[in-house]
């Protein structure tokens, strides 16, 4: 008899579990469904959390921790890696500057900065990467990657010649930036944004009003920080602002492209070839993937969306378990076979990953008929 073969990539549920805890999960409770599937397990990352941990498990490498400056100020440690091939690191921005590193109620989308992803970055310069990929993804911040590029020696200055204070807001005052002392081998290397979004730096669908109440702001500092943005955009050049991906990261991919010349790419693209995933949907009679919430977003270049969309092409069934599905996510439902909501049937009391294996356990009973 022929096993079924499913296919297990999920992306990280942001706040409670990341991609390889849910993959877990997930696994567990079809294990306790059925001991008859053949599982394949791919934890997805997009650009945003887990980036590192996805292109390590694509190819082999070293991982590097480094105290840096978090979102907020205080020091955090974060993890980048070194590539087996010995030319590549890779940092992922939400290890430093991540929302994750900040509680809810201390989220402050007009302070918070990315100064601890270009020390990151200054850290894989120094060690003579020739190609330095940075995911995008999961920010608290919304200053443009103004902090990062800080940390790489640019200087951005308000009309009197004073360094502009940390966070996006202070964009708004922003007269010229100066690159002078900018790390001499940034200019040497091959540089990568790898997003987790398709958006761009300003607009509806840009990196304040999309993203920046998930961070903290209110309409009026949605505002403050859609304005602060255009400022730097009127400065630094408006050609990338319209750059599928420049709003990622609170429009870091903006910074990148504008002040660096990176060139931005998505970061699903990128670790589906690192992980071979396409070939793995040929495999797959089923795919399970996951996030924490299904909404605009997700057809924004997050990695459910477009696995589902990879998986239609090759006419295989997709599977989508979400903490929570929002109103605006339903724009094309034929691509996922079943949308499994898990708040709807949470046990009182139990944990994510308990939940999560529950309701995987729960569907697939259904579905073999058990």
């Amino acid at each position: 008899m022929i096993r079924p073969r499913w296919l297990i990539a999920p992306q990280e549920f942001k706040g409670t579990l990341s991609a390889a805890e849910a993959s877990a999960a997930m696994a567990e409770g079809l294990r306790q469904a059925s001991m008859d599937v053949v599982l394949d397990v791919a934890p997805l990352a997009d650009g945003g959390p887990g980036t590192v941990d996805a292109l390590l498990a694509g190819g082999r490498g070293e991982r590097r921790l480094r105290t840096v400056r978090g979102p907020m100020g205080a020091p955090v440690e974060a993890a980048w890696a070194r590539l087996e091939d010995g030319r590549t690191a890779v940092v992922e921005m939400a290890a430093a500057s991540g929302l994750s590193r900040v509680p809810p109620e201390a989220r402050d989308a007009r302070a918070a900065c990315t100064y601890g992803t270009g020390e990151l970055m200054r850290a894989a310069l120094d060690e003579g990467c020739e190609r330095l990929i940075v995911g995008l993804g999961g920010s608290a911040s919304t200053d443009g990657g103004k902090g990062a590029l800080e940390a790489l020696g640019y200087r951005f200055l308000d009309a009197q010649g004073n360094p502009l204070p940390p966070g996006g807001a202070s964009l708004a005052k922003l007269a010229r930036v100066e690159s002078d002392a900018r790390h001499p081998r940034l200019g040497k290397v091959e540089l990568l944004a790898a997003t987790d979004v398709i958006t761009p730096l300003l607009g509806e669908d840009g990196a304040a009003r999309l993203f920046g109440p998930q961070k903290g702001a209110s309409p009026e500092a949605v505002e403050e920080l859609e304005a602060a943005l255009a400022t730097f955009a009127r400065v630094a050049g408006e050609s990338a602002a319209s750059t599928p991906g420049a709003g990622a990261a609170g429009g870091m991919g903006y910074g990148l492209a504008a002040l660096t010349g990176a060139k931005l790419t998505s970061g699903y693209v990128m670790v589906s070839r690192a992980l071979g995933l396409e070939r793995r949907v040929l495999l797959a009679d089923l795919v399970l993937t996951g996030e924490g919430r299904f909404d605009r977003q997700t057809w924004l270049g997050k990695g459910p969306g477009a696995l589902a969309r990879l998986a239609r092409e090759h006419g295989t069934q997709v599977v989508l378990f979400t903490g929570s599905v929002h109103a605006d996510a339903l724009l094309d439902m034929s691509l996922f076979r079943d949308v499994v909501e898990l708040n709807a049937q949470a046990r009182p009391g139990a944990s994510a990953h308990d939940t999560l294996r529950e309701a995987t356990a729960r569907w697939a009973m259904g579905r073999l008929g058990r």
